[in-house]
């Protein structure tokens, strides 16, 4: 098997093209265009064509995620470091963007260890005060507790998110914490279940920044 003439971009194309070859067995015909993309991006990313069942999105997520993403003023606040160093930058920066994680700051770590709880909550909180007035793209790939906060955050009406990208992966509190987002006055992308995790969370977020900038011109 040769693979010396093969970019980065071509692996990726025939990738793409086995994966859309796989989807035929699987009755996809309730995801629109959009959905289908991040679907295929997911399964990109893990091999897993579990997706197909798991990856769930609320009526208007695509909708309302684009229109903010056309803002020029939106920001997308994530729960980890490499979930913040893996959404594209390119994109971001061509669509005036922002995007944020508040984790490692010194005050989020001695409130969360002053409070017993953890960073992800607090971060969540700062979030909140930060940007209640624009529009915010949150996406959550390790922490339930970051989504579980959200949650309250929203019922609470301190928050009205553009979308929430629920995939935390993990056994403790993951699949409640999902269920709780599903159940918010929000809309959402969430991996039902135990899967997920940051690599799922950034690229439903950059299949959903690849809608609106070409990367061929990169």
């Amino acid at each position: 098997m040769k693979t010396d003439n093969l970019s980065p971009a071509d692996i990726e194309k025939q990738s793409m093209a086995i994966i859309e070859n796989e989807l035929q067995q699987y009755d996809i015909a309730h995801l629109n265009p959009v959905e289908k993309q991040i679907l295929k991006r997911v399964i990109h990313t893990t091999a897993d064509f579990d997706y197909v069942y798991n990856l769930l999105f609320s009526q208007n997520a695509v909708n309302h995620a684009l229109s903010a993403l056309q803002d020029k003023n939106f920001v997308i606040v994530t729960d980890t470091k490499m979930a913040l160093s893996g959404i594209s930058k390119t994109a971001l920066q061509k669509l005036q963007g922002e995007i944020r994680c508040f984790v490692s700051d010194s005050d989020v770590i001695q409130q969360a260890k002053s409070r017993g709880v953890t960073r992800a909550v607090v971060a969540m909180e700062k979030a909140v005060r930060l940007f209640s007035d624009r529009n915010v793209i949150f996406v959550i790939g390790n922490a339930p507790t970051a989504l579980i906060r959200l949650y309250e955050l929203i019922d609470e009406n301190k928050i009205v998110p553009a979308l929430v990208v629920g995939v935390p992966v993990g056994f403790v509190n993951v699949v409640q914490s999902k269920n709780l987002i599903m159940s918010a006055d929000t809309e959402y992308i969430v991996a039902r279940g135990r899967k997920g995790g940051s690599t799922i969370a950034v690229s439903i977020c950059n299949a959903l920044l690849y809608q609106l900038y070409d990367r061929n011109h990169e």
